[in-house]
């Protein structure tokens, strides 16, 4: 890209198996993300899809801490544009959760697009 920026990518398709709503769990190591010494990134969309019969939130977590929840309707998906976009700063460290219910299984589909400046 010519302005300095460069994309980066949290996605994949991953398996889990729900502690419940309250609960969230990492979905997996390669859904970890931080930010570059010198750089800003900013998160700006996430796409995610749900295989399960009941709904789950994937949540990003921003230090260890949840910053964003993004419900997903049972057997379904969403797209959502980050409208109110936040600069991370360096070593900030964002992961990507689920919470299911309780002994749910099922597979969710993770796309969660950054830009980094």
């Amino acid at each position: 890209m010519s302005d300095g920026s460069s994309p980066q990518f949290l996605q994949g398709t991953f398996t889990f198996v729900g502690k419940g709503y309250d609960a969230p769990l990492p979905v997996d190591a390669s859904l970890r993300y931080q930010v570059p010494a010198g750089a800003i990134a900013q998160p700006v969309y996430f796409r995610g899809g749900n295989s399960a019969d009941e709904m789950v939130s994937v949540v990003l977590f921003r230090d260890g801490a949840p910053m964003r929840y993004f419900p997903i309707a049972a057997k379904g998906a969403t797209h959502v544009a980050l409208r109110v976009v936040e600069d991370l700063l360096a070593d900030t460290v964002l992961e990507i959760y689920v919470a299911a219910p309780d002994g749910l299984a099922g597979t969710v589909v993770v796309d969660l697009g950054l830009v980094e400046v």
